[in-house]
């Protein structure tokens, strides 16, 4: 099964809702989506949104990674040969994690159909459901409060909020706010991005913890390349702190559990550069006792759905962040993960099980 062309096509989805957080506000979601076909009439689906503060990857960036430097390393090439020619993904160029997600994802998509196998189970098919959270914006303390309780009121149980915007004794009342409104029942969890100091960190959550606020666990609360602020915060305080921005490669994520800088980590597959790394960032984890999350950017349902299907896979992931596609106004995917309120499914068909993809002229572009 030789892999013949490689496409890329741009879209834009308006937000139903800006989404803000302490690095970024996005009222459009952005991807390049690629469409690979393979000799055996197999087609594969990948994304790679721009995330500029994140990834440093731009749309144009991802653009020329694929079409100058992957495609020209993949055409041709035989799937049967799998293993180095993810290897040469990672190779090939330096950084560029988005891009090299998109193709990484578009050559599980065919070698799960080739396979005859959807693609959580050619991964591992260690659970067939997940529930996602919801993620409340970082805005004032009224508004978040009010965003929490309609996200419970359709019915998820696990709320995400961001923090780290501003003083940090404003996110203690928007935090304290919420628990207030949706009650101890709900669980709570914060992500910071990067937007607090490993003290004002300390302080700020030890704060929470002897109100009584019961949150479940703090994401990168200090700057991604702090680890040993990173570590400060995570011996200093009884709440789980989860590395995020912190995490990009395997060689980092053992670097953070070396040191147990973190007690648990966020896996993303444009992060990490795919499935593939995404993999053993995970099986590191797991060999060290510690549980992860898979998350995600602002993406459609052609990413979300492959991080979702990773994260059945594997027994440590133990926590789901793929509200993403929950966030747009309209959705551009046919086929995928299926959602029902915070309830996510998978379909019975091979791969990723996307059907047909829409993008901004409403050209259908069917597998």
């Amino acid at each position: 099964m030789k892999i013949e062309r490689i496409e890329t096509f741009k879209a834009a989805v308006p937000l139903i809702k800006p989404f803000k957080t302490a690095l970024r506000t996005v009222v459009t979601a952005e991807t390049v989506l690629v469409k690979m076909t393979c000799s055996e009439g197999i087609t594969g689906w990948g994304e790679a949104p721009p995330t500029h503060v994140i990834t440093g990857d731009s749309t144009s960036s991802i653009e020329g990674a694929i079409h100058h430097v992957l495609k020209p390393f993949l055409i041709g090439k035989d799937l049967v040969n799998y293993e180095g020619i993810f290897q040469g993904i990672q190779t090939v160029l330096a950084g560029n994690s988005s891009a090299k997600a998109a193709v990484d994802i578009a050559l599980y998509d065919c070698l799960a159909k080739y396979s005859k196998l959807p693609l959580y189970q050619y991964l591992g098919g260690y659970r067939q459901e997940l529930e996602t959270d919801f993620t409340v914006s970082v805005n004032d303390v009224q508004e978040m409060g009010e965003d929490a309780v309609s996200y419970v009121q359709k019915g998820f149980n696990v709320l995400k909020i961001k923090v780290g915007l501003g003083d940090s004794s404003l996110d203690l009342a928007r935090v304290k706010e919420i628990r207030s409104r949706v009650g101890q029942d709900i669980k709570i969890r914060l992500d910071a991005n990067q937007g607090w100091k490993p003290k004002e960190a300390v302080k700020v959550i030890r704060k929470m913890e002897d109100m009584g606020l019961d949150i479940e666990l703090v994401e990168q609360p200090v700057k991604a390349h702090d680890i040993e602020g990173l570590k400060q915060v995570t011996d200093a305080v009884e709440t789980p702190i989860m590395a995020d921005e912190s995490v990009f490669t395997p060689k980092q994520a053992f670097d953070v559990l070396k040191t147990r800088s973190a007690d648990m980590i966020n896996i993303k597959l444009m992060k990490a550069g795919g499935i593939y790394q995404a993999s053993m960032i995970s099986r590191f984890a797991e060999v060290c006792g510690v549980e992860c999350m898979a998350g995600s950017m602002i993406e459609t349902k052609v990413g979300i759905t492959a991080a979702a299907h990773f994260a059945a896979a594997k027994k440590n992931i133990t926590r789901f962040d793929f509200d993403a596609p929950l966030m747009l106004a309209k959705e551009i995917v046919e086929g995928g993960v299926k959602y029902d309120g915070r309830h996510m499914t998978f379909s019975k068909e091979n791969g990723l099980g996307i059907t047909d993809v829409w993008i901004n002229d409403g050209e259908a572009l069917s597998i």
